[in-house]
């Protein structure tokens, strides 16, 4: 739904301030929304002699915490919507509701709109007209539509005819992208589909899993684990989905990454967690720590494998979070959002699609010189089984504790023993 928004109001009980609701708004208003304008509500309950200063203090509250936000300096408005609340007489004039509705006239603006691409519309209402059809009323989120298109409704696996449209009570022939508008399809059970998207035939893919690019959401307490359970939100349906965190090789950390898109030429690093400027519990970090500075890589992605299939378009936002967080926790439940760059559509995706997925753990190993072939070899014992196949590790390289570097170089002898190269 916040993805229909073009300019939101965050409405604030001024007696209270900042609430766990509030502050989770603000997140997804920072994921999917460009403007906002914050209302500050309930100004009748303060007292009359101590309300100014009361709503000073509550906006410089406000701003204070939109600081560090796209929304930084953001119109801050204080009203009375209902003063004396729902019992009181309705001769009571609303406060500070004009200037609000002045507020919102100067931060009004024509988004920009584009209508090619396939039809994509999120479905709010649906109900049927005798003798007429079904209408499915809602928001265009890209292309167009005309009178006598073809419409597909995935959840319910049908294609449909448009035999007409209406923006606030108007007939249209056409509609696109921004767009408020009823579409009358042939007769269906409109309980079948109260919510949900429509869009041009075949344009959406159902998929078991997918590769997305993520951020943490900076509010989310605790560490995003590999293999933990969230909410994801994808399309218009919120699913359990796994996860599994990757990031580029250590050596690639700052490499500029392409926006949209994803490289399966490359070699990724398995991550145990999310990595951000709190994580940072093994071993290998605290190390690097201590240098005071931990290396982030500029992008990091996750495997997300759905517990039961999602319909959704391709780049679409995903938001995952935390549901089950008891509601009076004082805790924010949405724990990242991303961007879907490629869904797998194959059930059997873990045996046709995985294998692509080069993604590798980083694992230590230690064995121990025997003795000293020439000036630029040495032997080496106690790294290999005697049954392991030392071809795999032909190349990589070894640290000697003397502070040299060396390479594998070859099986020695039957016992597992190994020869080092030191260039």
């Amino acid at each position: 739904g916040a993805q229909i928004i073009d300019l939101m109001m965050l409405v604030i009980d001024v007696t209270k301030g900042m609430q766990t609701q509030s502050a989770e708004c603000l997140v997804i208003g920072q994921i999917a929304c460009q403007k906002m304008v914050v209302v500050l509500n309930k100004i009748d309950l303060l007292p009359e002699g101590k309300r100014q200063s009361a709503i000073e203090k509550m906006t410089k509250k406000m701003q204070k915490t939109l600081e560090n936000t796209k929304f930084s300096g953001c119109p801050i408005v204080a009203v009375a919507a209902k003063p004396g609340g729902p019992e009181a007489p309705e001769s009571e004039n609303p406060l500070g509701v004009s200037e609000l509705i002045e507020v919102l006239k100067s931060q009004a603006y024509l988004p920009s709109r584009d209508p090619s691409g396939h039809f994509l519309m999120a479905v709010d209402h649906c109900f049927s007209i005798k003798g007429q059809g079904t209408v499915m009323t809602g928001t265009i989120l890209s292309g167009s539509v005309s009178l006598g298109d073809n419409v597909e409704i995935p959840a319910l696996k049908v294609t449909k005819r448009v035999k007409s449209m209406q923006m606030f009570h108007t007939p249209v022939t056409y509609a696109m992208q921004g767009d408020r508008v009823g579409v009358c399809v042939t007769q269906f059970d409109p309980k079948l589909l109260e919510r949900g998207l429509i869009c041009t035939p075949d344009s959406l893919h159902t998929i078991h899993a997918a590769i997305i690019s993520l951020k943490k959401i900076q509010y989310f307490r605790g560490a995003l684990q590999t293999k933990a359970k969230f909410h994801i939100t994808v399309g218009h349906e919120t699913v359990m989905g796994r996860v599994m965190f990757f990031s580029p090789a250590p050596a690639n950390f700052n490499e500029e990454i392409q926006e949209n898109v994803f490289d399966f030429e490359k070699d990724y690093l398995y991550q145990e967690e999310y990595l951000s400027k709190d994580s940072g519990s093994s071993e290998e970090n605290k190390e690097n720590d201590q240098a005071g500075e931990v290396q982030l890589p500029k992008q990091q992605w996750a495997l997300l494998e759905f517990e039961k299939p999602v319909t959704c378009p391709k780049l679409c936002l995903v938001i995952g979070s935390k549901l089950d967080t008891d509601i009076h926790a004082n805790t924010c439940r949405l724990a990242f959002h991303g961007v879907l760059l490629q869904g797998m559509e194959d059930k059997n995706y873990t045996e046709t699609f995985l294998p692509k997925l080069k993604v590798y753990k980083q694992k230590h190993k230690e064995g121990q010189v025997e003795r000293v072939m020439d000036d630029y070899s040495v032997i080496g014992r106690s790294l290999f089984k005697k049954e392991t196949n030392i071809q795999i590790f032909v190349g990589l390289k070894v640290k000697l504790s003397t502070g040299e570097d060396g390479i594998i170089d070859g099986g020695f002898g039957q016992s597992g023993k190994f020869k080092i190269r030191i260039p």
